[in-house]
């Protein structure tokens, strides 16, 4: 899947925040969307669209690489700033991205790793309001100008352990606008986030006691503790308004699933609808992936943040 993203601040934002919450979205679905199953999606910017293909291709440009996780479902929550500020769905076709490496300065001609048809493709995009291209497109060369050290051809898989990533911050254009714009910002308000995840909660509780488990509530050092009869387990929660790409753990979360005399589920809830009514959120919907006795593997994991021990005074 190959998008052109544009320069101006809307675009931007979304992008920014596209990254943060693992989401992608069209306004209108495509033939081909509904016949084919990327997996992976270029999102490029940096280079206008409207010029001619000899022109193009004589420029480079910055791609942000990513494995498509969830394929095309059709929301029904807002979800990107410019949904929010609306409170409205304006890209219903959305799908899940994990961010895999960041590509500065690819060559558009045919030399580089996109090859002319992708290249081209991204060109088309930008003109068409960046739709998505879905292009038959050998991912190899693109991995390989990453440093993502996988054989494609023969592993079909990347692991998450072996691959820098990125975040919203990293891709941020080089000034800021001097006024906040409208819309939700990045980081959802405390509230908001609160109501996602009781929201979440809520509906793995629901779907426990329907199961015959009784069911607490314990927050910490996880969220809900199950029991039927002499069974057991344990299960984390996460929800979100977005794609049901990836989500994020602590140390404390991974070691907890991953100890043996422990059963852990993960019950994620995405494409939560949030509306703010009388000065309070109000949340509905939702999809769930529910993974049962779950252990996240090393390929699955990677850290977003360290601790670093200072030197010794």
């Amino acid at each position: 899947m190959l998008v052109h993203v544009g320069q101006a601040r809307e675009p931007r934002r979304n992008l920014q925040y596209g990254i943060e919450t693992r989401s992608w979205g069209f306004p209108e679905w495509q033939p081909e969307y509904r016949s084919t199953r990327p997996d992976f999606a270029v999102l490029a910017t940096g280079v206008g669209p409207r010029v001619r293909l000899d022109v193009w291709k004589t420029n480079k440009i910055t791609l942000l690489l990513f494995e498509v996780r969830e394929n095309f479902y059709e929301a029904h929550a807002p979800h990107w700033p410019d949904e929010e500020a609306a409170n409205a769905i304006k890209y219903p076709v959305r799908f899940g991205i994990e961010p895999l490496a960041v590509l500065h300065d690819i060559r558009l001609d045919g030399d580089g790793p996109l090859g002319m048809t992708a290249s081209d493709a991204i060109r088309v995009s930008g003109t068409q309001r960046g739709r998505g291209m879905v292009v038959d497109l050998d991912p190899q060369p693109l991995l390989d100008a990453a440093g993502i050290a996988v054989n494609w051809f023969e592993q079909r898989t990347v692991a998450l352990n072996r691959t820098p990533g990125f975040t919203a911050e990293q891709v941020k254009p080089p000034t800021r606008p001097k006024k906040p714009s409208g819309g939700a910002g990045f980081i959802l308000d405390p509230k908001k986030r609160k109501a996602i995840e009781l929201h979440a909660e809520d509906m793995a509780v629901a779907h426990y006691e329907r199961e015959g488990w009784t069911v607490v509530r314990l927050g910490k050092p996880y969220d809900l503790h199950c029991t039927r009869g002499r069974q057991e387990r344990r299960v984390e929660v996460k929800g979100t308004t977005g794609a049901a790409t990836s989500v994020d753990l602590t140390i404390n979360e991974v070691e907890h699933a991953r100890d043996p005399q422990n059963t852990v589920d993960l019950f994620v809830v995405s494409d939560i609808k949030v509306e703010l009514r009388a000065g309070a959120y109000t949340t509905s919907g939702g999809r769930v992936l529910h993974l049962r006795d779950w252990a996240p593997a090393d390929a699955d994991l990677r850290p977003r943040s360290f601790e670093y021990r200072l030197p010794i005074a």
